[in-house]
């Protein structure tokens, strides 16, 4: 098992010598790929990238369902019949799972139950029953197979989750299935190719400007009048052909801010630079 999210964020502080980096976006324990890191006054646009799309290859293992729906889990139940599905039979089940669908969450997931993460009911033992959540796949396409590992590359919206589909797969298949890797690609315009390996994470590192974080906001270019303004905290008028959500200000080309409609009027909700 590789480092964790935590692990890089606290590589990054050290790097950086700082403190204040966070991260958008928590790879599962046993997953690889990329992290968007955010540093100093930038962690305040974590927010504005939960939204982004994201990009995973990895491998789904059909006949083995485990109470976790990945290969961390106890195994609940094998079944040989894997052997008998066809390569139609199995994009017909990851093309029915394509497009906006409902998804129950993993009983071992975040999601809170009565206020509490699910995982930490079901590790007690106790019975999780998580609502489904209608999310978006993209993309879902097997890319090879070798007997019962189905190697997969998926596009989905943020908030679904490559376990569910992984067992939905095996239920809709009938011999069940648990996903055995993952790996992040992209985070909506940030690829892996871009990214810094975590044994390169050493001073000084190479930091894109925060407008690089936000590509896809709608952008607006501000005067030196409404620039000021917007330092302190002051509103600027909304345009008539201006975007219903966040907008990114932009001072000299730099990011100043990200507002939000409010009347006829754009009013920061994040300021980076004061």
């Amino acid at each position: 098992m590789g480092p964790t999210s935590h692990d890089i964020v606290a590589a990054v502080r050290r790097a950086a010598a700082t403190r204040r980096v966070g991260h958008a976006g928590t790879l599962d324990p046993f997953a690889s790929g990329l992290l968007a890191v955010l540093l100093g006054r930038a962690t305040r646009l974590a927010p504005f990238l939960v939204g982004l799309p994201k990009t995973y290859t990895g491998t789904i293992r059909l006949g083995a369902v485990t109470d976790t729906d990945d290969r961390e889990g106890a195994v609940l139940r094998e079944d040989a019949s894997w052997r008998d599905v066809t390569e139609p039979a199995l994009a017909a089940g990851m093309a029915a799972l394509t497009g906006r669908v409902r998804q129950r969450p993993p009983d071992y997931s975040a999601k809170k139950v009565a206020g509490a993460p699910a995982y930490r009911r079901a590790r007690r033992g106790q019975a999780v029953a998580l609502a489904p959540q209608e999310v978006e796949v993209h993309r879902f396409v097997c890319t090879g197979r070798a007997g019962p590992d189905v190697h997969f590359e998926a596009e989905v919206s943020s908030g679904t989750y490559i376990r569910a589909l992984a067992r939905d797969l095996g239920e809709s298949l009938g011999c069940g299935a648990h996903l055995a890797v993952l790996r992040r690609t992209a985070i909506g315009p940030f690829v892996e190719a871009d990214a810094v390996p975590a044994s390169a994470l050493e001073p000084p590192l190479p930091l894109r400007p925060a407008r690089d974080a936000v590509p896809h906001l709608p952008a607006r270019s501000l005067t030196a009048e409404e620039a000021a303004a917007v330092r302190h905290g002051g509103a600027v008028a909304l345009a008539a052909d201006a975007a219903a959500g966040p907008t990114a200000l932009l001072a000299d080309g730099h990011l100043l801010a990200i507002a939000l409609p409010q009347g006829d009027l754009l009013r920061p909700r994040v300021v980076l630079d004061a």
